[in-house]
């Protein structure tokens, strides 16, 4: 069987229409918008109405990826969702989505593995392409993050948002292009310092620990912070080194959006000038699994696209777990 190359044939998205700016948050926490700016760059974030939950949004972005690349929903053989934030511990997000996009013949299931989540779904997926075993693959990255977070925390409420994106995965039409290289990694030593305490079997929900607000997003700054920028910049550099390229070559650099700082460390070890690094932290917030596609979308689909065929673009995220990760894509078209 000849090499089989899994490429992005087509990027879709959902935008929650709420938006909750940092003047907003001003009335909820002890905090000011200088201050959020400062250390995270963000001024607002989307914010899904209740009741509507994570498949709500993961739907919508991918018919509009479906509708864009002309591929009807019964063609797909596989649907892979990252996400944090499911609508139920179970069934998957996946299941409702393919129920709901009438996707008849795919198979499915959610991957959670923090703010990496997407990356790794996406590479789960051009594995699956490369096999022979599946050619159209949809990959989303969709999170919900106002569902589990603590808005009386004004360490954690600023950071996060809503929003789900998807990416169509299909067999490249030529053989030198699509996905290069992926390098995981995961550090379960990082539990303590990014977590949720309880609703999973280990502390179920009681009376307890709702009242005791363990069903929010705990997190310990300086540490994720400290392991982000180190880890997240060396897994990008590393997988431009292992393919014999520097920064030069590289005509996009797409990291998960976390905090500026964390990008901007990242391009500098990449050797990466800003003009090349996308960002939209600042209207969307942290919004977990989505981050990644969310600036696919914005590079892509912008008037004058940002990438041309036969362009490298490295994708990079850092998340809970801890997970961290990067991906080499030559673009085709």
């Amino acid at each position: 069987m000849p090499q089989r190359n899994a490429y992005i044939r087509s990027v879709g998205r959902f935008l929650p229409e709420r938006r909750l700016s940092n003047q907003d948050l001003e009335h909820m926490v002890d905090t000011n918008n200088e201050w959020i700016m400062s250390r995270t760059g963000i001024r607002e974030r989307r914010i899904l109405d209740p009741g509507l939950g994570n498949s709500y949004m993961a739907v919508r972005a991918a018919r509009e990826c479906l509708e864009r690349a002309g591929v009807g929903a019964e063609e797909l053989d596989a649907i892979i969702v990252g996400t944090v934030t499911p609508d139920m511990i179970f069934p998957a997000t996946a299941c409702l989505v393919q129920n709901e996009l009438g996707a008849k013949k795919a198979w499915g299931y959610d991957i959670s593995a923090g703010c990496c989540g997407f990356l790794f779904a996406l590479s789960t997926a051009t594995q699956m392409i490369e096999s022979g075993r599946n050619s159209k693959v949809l990959v989303i990255g969709s999170d919900v993050m106002s569902a589990i977070t603590d808005y009386t925390d004004r360490n954690t409420c600023i950071l996060f948002g809503d929003a789900a994106a998807a990416v169509l995965l299909d067999v490249c039409p030529e053989p030198d292009y699509g996905f290069r290289d992926f390098i995981l990694r995961t550090d379960g030593s990082g539990e303590q310092f990014l977590y949720m305490r309880a609703g999973g079997s280990r502390r179920p929900s009681t009376l307890e620990t709702v009242s005791n607000r363990e069903h929010f997003i705990t997190q310990e700054g300086p540490s994720v912070f400290k392991v982000a920028v180190t880890e997240m910049s060396s897994v990008a550099a590393e997988i431009i080194e292992k393919n014999g390229l520097t920064g030069k070559d590289i005509a996009l650099f797409v990291p998960h959006q976390a905090n500026l700082r964390i990008i901007a460390a990242a391009a500098r070890r990449m050797g990466i000038d800003s003009s090349r690094v996308v960002t939209n932290i600042a209207k969307y917030g942290n919004t977990t699994a989505a981050t990644i596609p969310l600036c696919l979308y914005e590079a892509v689909m912008e008037r004058q696209p940002r990438v041309q065929k036969g362009d490298y673009v490295v994708m990079a995220a850092f998340g809970a777990g801890f997970t961290w990760g990067s991906a080499l894509l030559r673009w085709w078209e």
